[in-house]
């Protein structure tokens, strides 16, 4: 072979690597190794990736994910759980508690996620629900607030000992969107190494966390959780945050299971953009004469766009009809109206509008018009 063959043909392997660094923008995800999977924008909510979301299915110790957060919602992480004999007797992956052991509920939720102890689901349980039975009852009642309609549980860690034990991976994305809300679950299932008192021995408990993402695969992994029994297979759930966009991903029976999350990853920031379609402030598009330059919105709406999708947003306001006997600022409902934003006629979001007589909210009538968004926001108008 010639020096310039030698040459050419080495400039043409540095290029191929080059390239291969980059994903490919708008190509398709046809590898993913999982029996169902879903990608999912974790402020939004909106599907960005789907293999069959809504097929029911095995889930093994994601499972861990609902007792986690059942437990830091509980408001006892502070206090000492007794370890029982049924959760020592707990059978796969251990974290090694002691029958009469005192320990931190706090300790138990680091283990449970980072461990994927059994033993430490089973004593979750106990303390929170009164028993497993009690706490699984907690567990359904808490997916059906949150929307997973596709749930059932049957136990708190997911192991194979109950036939009525399953979900999809769309209800397990929402399962985590709606954890991801709360700091403490987000500081535990991004932790890497934990350290817990281990009475009687000289040393402490130190515990690293079994997602390989988080550890090192994937420079973006923000946390999750692993998953496997004999039936389910390999089941995880991660999330990753790149420039301040947050992604969900779910696989369910995927036997490439980090490849996958990778490339969904990739594949999702590559071809996703966080747009921040409405700022938070005064809405200087509104004509009438009352509401001109007086109706603001409280908080920005960001949401992931493919290229050429911003064109196809569409805003809507929809505002209260003045009243003669509104003499004051405080005479108009609030909020006044809401702001409807559409993506080729299709809803992804409603804001509330508020008024305000110098076009900002005064300190006076900060904590009113907090008290009244978050009134809103659950389902509660200012009339009733």
């Amino acid at each position: 072979m010639t020096l310039l063959k030698r040459v050419i043909l080495l400039h043409m392997v540095v290029l191929l690597i080059f390239i291969s660094t980059f994903p490919l923008k708008s190509s398709a995800l046809t590898d993913v190794s999982a029996e169902t999977a879903i990608l999912m924008d974790a402020a939004s909510g909106r599907i960005l990736y789907e293999k069959a979301p809504h097929q029911k299915m095995r889930i093994a110790s994601i499972t861990k994910i609902m007792t986690a957060i059942l437990a830091i919602e509980s408001g006892k992480l502070d206090e000492k759980t007794i370890i029982s004999k049924r959760a020592v007797r707990t059978e796969g992956s251990s974290i090694y508690l002691k029958e009469g052991e005192k320990i931190e509920l706090k300790h138990l939720v680091y283990g449970l996620m980072l461990r994927s102890g059994n033993d430490a689901a089973v004593a979750i349980a106990e303390h929170v629900g009164g028993s497993v039975e009690g706490f699984v009852f907690l567990m359904n009642q808490k997916a059906q607030e949150i929307g997973m309609r596709n749930t059932v549980f049957a136990n708190p860690h997911g192991l194979d000992d109950h036939e009525n034990h399953y979900s999809t991976a769309y209800d397990m994305a929402l399962l985590t969107k709606y954890a991801l809300s709360n700091e403490t679950y987000r500081e535990i299932a991004g932790t890497k190494v934990y350290r817990a008192p281990n009475p009687g021995e000289k040393w402490d408990r130190s515990w690293k966390n079994k997602n390989k993402l988080l550890t090192g695969m994937y420079r973006y992994s923000t946390g999750g959780k692993t998953g496997y029994t004999k039936r389910a297979k390999r089941t995880l759930v991660s999330t990753a945050s790149k420039n301040g966009h947050e992604l969900i991903a779910v696989t369910l029976n995927g036997p490439d299971d980090w490849n996958d999350h990778i490339a969904m990853f990739e594949w999702g920031f590559a071809n996703f953009d966080l747009k921040n379609i409405v700022q938070e402030g005064t809405i200087s598009s509104i004509k009438d004469d009352f509401y001109k330059g007086k109706v603001i919105v409280k908080h920005d709406f960001l949401y992931p766009l493919k290229e050429g999708e911003q064109d196809k947003i569409k805003i809507e306001i929809k505002l209260i009809k003045p009243k003669k006997n509104w003499k004051r600022a405080k005479d108009v409902p609030s909020p006044c109206g809401t702001m409807v934003i559409k993506l080729e006629n299709e809803k992804i979001g409603e804001l509330p509008l508020f008024y305000s007589k110098y076009g900002k909210l005064s300190t006076e009538t900060w904590f009113s018009t907090m008290k009244d968004m978050f009134f809103y926001m659950i389902g509660v108008r200012a009339n009733g």
